[in-house]
């Protein structure tokens, strides 16, 4: 598989603190790749470092063999919480991204009709996000993030915050959309059974300053089985690495 992503020594220091040492890893064409690491390990540092939010101190990242530069690349972002913009209408949040690139206005009247019936809010795109469901807030989000169809997509714990029930739905929802646009994701998270629920492969973090421990390649058949013996098992083993640092 062609390599989407190559990150090589990324490093970075607050001042004299040490977050990131060295980190280096390859992100494959159509990976979703979940990264977990133990509490306060620099996991959200290291996404920020990826979108040019925060600047390394050393180290490359490289998106199609170039440096990684948000104004050139298609990258789309998934933030924890709710970050819709509420003056702005389900319809105008999904096609914000398309603004941006410049994207013409029929053309982006045809993305967002696709993603507003791929995730069921077609009939809610005149609503409001005042008038929405934490459910449906999600699911504009994820809306956004795809109707730019991004070469790489970033989630930050988007689904922390959730219950257990609407987490599972928009786990299943996420696998659906990037079986269907084979996009290429890095999902942060601190939940391994998310982890192990989600990934084709899953990168472990060292306590700081972080390092990568190891990368497991997820072969569990989908859709997957919580309680399976061999879902247990791999989540067992995740959360031994994640612990024992």
């Amino acid at each position: 598989m062609e390599k989407k992503v190559k990150v090589k020594n990324l490093t970075k220091k607050f001042d004299e603190l040490l977050v990131l040492d060295r980190v280096s890893f390859d992100v494959e064409e159509g990976d979703l790749l979940c990264v977990v690491g133990p509490t306060g390990c620099g996991k959200t540092t290291f996404l920020n470092s990826l979108t040019k939010i925060y600047k390394a101190t050393s180290g490359e990242i490289l998106l199609n063999d170039e440096p990684v530069d948000p104004r050139k690349h298609n990258i789309s972002y998934i933030f924890q919480g709710d970050s819709t913009m509420p003056w702005l209408t389900v319809e105008q949040n999904v096609a914000f991204g398309l603004d941006i690139k410049k994207i013409p206005k029929t053309e982006q009247a045809e993305l967002v009709d696709k993603y507003l019936d791929i995730v069921g809010l077609t009939k809610y795109r005149k609503y409001y996000p005042n008038q929405l469901s934490t459910s449906m807030l999600s699911r504009v989000s994820i809306a956004r993030a795809f109707v730019t169809e991004p070469e790489l997509l970033l989630m930050d714990e988007p689904y922390g915050q959730l219950d257990m029930e609407l987490r599972f739905h928009l786990e299943d929802e996420l696998i659906r959309l990037w079986k269907m646009t084979g996009t290429t994701v890095i999902f942060i998270t601190h939940n391994v059974e998310e982890a192990v629920y989600l990934s084709n492969r899953i990168m472990i973090l060292t306590n700081k300053p972080t390092s990568v421990k190891t990368i497991i390649k997820n072969d569990l058949p989908m859709p997957r089985d919580v309680s399976s013996a061999d879902f247990v098992n791999l989540r067992n083993k995740v959360t031994e690495l994640i612990k024992w640092w």
